[in-house]
């Protein structure tokens, strides 16, 4: 097999590298550590000639002189004795003294610390767990040797993504401080509708507004829910959603507001019964527990734990259900412990069919069974019929964020695309597949959305409203009126990208011009 030659410049010097496809990944790695004069525990970061970084392995894309990769060591002995103030250049022990010292004054003078004081010390604490951690340095594009690591996950339960303690415990205790207040008619009206922004309530009051929709659908009383241990599960709930752009208790909150909405659009508690309603309103505030901010392709191909655990199928949205299910298992956290057994039995089935259906892969096959449904006529009475629709409701839900005002729903795609793009990154480091819809260098926000909305949310919403009509102003309309908004903005995109690539083209011709015939310049100038 024949040797490829990588040309690199280290500290300004130029260097060249040869080795074969077959090579240990360990010795394509020692030669570049040997070439920057790297320890063993120094970390190397590689640079393609585009400023964007590449993995060191054996697979490393061959180049030419005169567009040499860029070497660069970034983080020198950061397991050796070296101290994090010595490589800071300032002490976080002290800045936590500093924060300890505003804490006692505060007492002293005040009384009540000010949330912000608590939110500073939460920082410091995430930061310094960030620094003494190597595995963030992924997050940066540093290299990191995963061979040996490659059946766990880059996420882990003890990642830094988990609130602390500290945290929880003054969300909670502002919860129960708010729990009780008497929530208006207008906000609960509001609640109701697809238009609500969650953007406007803070974490402690969107939990309050999940209590009020179990209050307001009358399940506390139909289902002999206790009002505390309501309040310990969606405590719980809200401890075991995780600090990551997309997948977190917000989305959570927007998924299980559009449900609790569409139940009283169009009624579903009369047409398919409280307990098949009260069944998808808590799958939606489960259906993301735990979710570490990669999704199943990541699982699968890296060879996680939960894609070990689950045998690459749905490795997700099985652990959301079990971790659902570890919460309820709790007597103090189990709103379904006043139900009968067989009722109980009934919620488990139905809650783990509706939250494995929001696994994406399963998209076409849940949407064609429930469009042969429509043309056969659909059966409120069959339940084949009725399971087939609340996985179809929760899908809905669960992406319906374009259904919403732009002011809402566009945030939600930054957040999206954030999550995407980290995942991807991690992805090209660790040498795995990365979805082009996913990719950073590829994806823009209107082509993102133009096909997703055009194939994937237009056909899923429009075939719930055969099944309701009422749904066309209040989620489809909106949902098309989006799909103009992106699609005008890709044309405007391509429209200024080709006026800067034609500029491009016509100053590239001139120059080309001027070097060609330089004496007509200076005849023009003498003229």
């Amino acid at each position: 097999m024949a040797t490829k030659v990588i040309y690199f410049t280290v500290r300004e010097s130029e260097e060249r590298a040869e080795f074969r496809d077959d090579f240990p990944a360990d010795d394509v790695k020692d030669i570049f550590r040997a070439a920057a004069e790297a320890g063993p525990h120094d970390i190397l970061k590689l640079y393609n000639c585009r400023g964007n970084i590449v993995n060191i392995s054996p697979k490393l894309e061959p180049n030419t002189p005169d567009q040499p990769y860029k070497l660069e060591v970034v983080a020198a002995h950061c397991t050796g004795n070296i101290t994090l103030t010595a490589q800071l250049g300032f002490d976080v022990g002290d800045l936590e003294s500093r924060i300890q010292s505003l804490e006692k004054k505060i007492m002293l003078e005040g009384g009540e610390t000010p949330s912000v004081v608590f939110d500073m010390r939460n920082k410091v604490e995430q930061f310094r767990e960030k620094l003494e951690n190597v595995e963030h340095l992924s997050w940066l594009g540093l290299f990191k040797d995963i061979s040996s690591t490659s059946l766990h996950p880059f996420w882990s339960r003890k990642s830094s993504h988990r609130k602390s303690e500290e945290h929880n415990k003054r969300l909670f205790d502002k919860f129960l401080k708010i729990s009780n207040v008497q929530i208006t008619e207008e906000v609960k009206l509001y609640l109701r509708k697809p238009t609500f922004d969650n953007w406007q309530w803070e974490d402690a009051e969107m939990v309050v507004l999940l209590q009020q929709m179990f209050i307001d659908l009358d399940f506390t009383s139909k289902f002999n829910i206790e009002l505390p241990v309501l309040q310990n599960f969606l405590y719980e709930v809200y401890k075991n959603y995780n600090h990551i752009p997309f997948h977190n208790f917000r989305h959570c909150f927007c998924v299980s507001q559009m449900m609790y909405g569409l139940s009283w659009l169009v009624n579903l508690s009369e047409t398919m019964g409280d307990l098949d309603v009260m069944i998808m309103l808590t799958s939606a505030i489960c259906h993301d527990l735990d979710h570490p901010g990669y999704n199943n392709a990541y699982q699968v191909n890296a060879r996680t734990e939960l894609a070990l655990r689950y045998n690459d199928i749905s490795p997700l949205e099985n652990h959301h259900c079990a971790v659902a299910f570890e919460i309820l298992a709790r007597k103090h956290c189990n709103i379904f412990g006043n139900v009968p057994p067989e009722t109980f039995k009934k919620i488990r089935e139905g809650m783990i069919r509706c939250i494995l259906a929001t696994d994406m892969q399963r998209h076409s096959e849940i949407l064609n069974k429930f469009r042969a449904m429509l043309n056969e006529g659909f059966d409120f009475s069959n339940k084949d019929h009725k399971d087939v629709l609340m996985m179809i409701l929760i899908k809905v839900s669960d992406i319906s964020n374009e259904a919403r005002p732009m002011d809402v729903s566009e945030p939600w795609l930054d957040c999206l695309l954030k999550e995407f793009f980290n995942q991807s990154d991690v992805e090209k480091l660790e040498g795995l597949p990365v979805a082009p819809f996913m990719d950073r260098e590829k994806v823009s926000k209107p082509s993102s959305q133009v096909g997703f909305i055009r194939y994937v949310l237009l056909p899923l919403f429009e075939s719930l409203g055969q099944l309701f009509p009422p749904l066309d102003e209040h989620i489809i309309l909106p949902v098309k009126e989006a799909l103009n908004y992106y699609t005008d903005m890709e044309g405007t995109i391509r429209v200024e990208q080709s006026k800067k690539a034609q500029a491009e083209g016509e100053m590239n011709c001139n120059n080309e011009h001027d070097e060609q015939h330089p004496t007509e310049v200076d005849e023009d100038v003498s003229s």
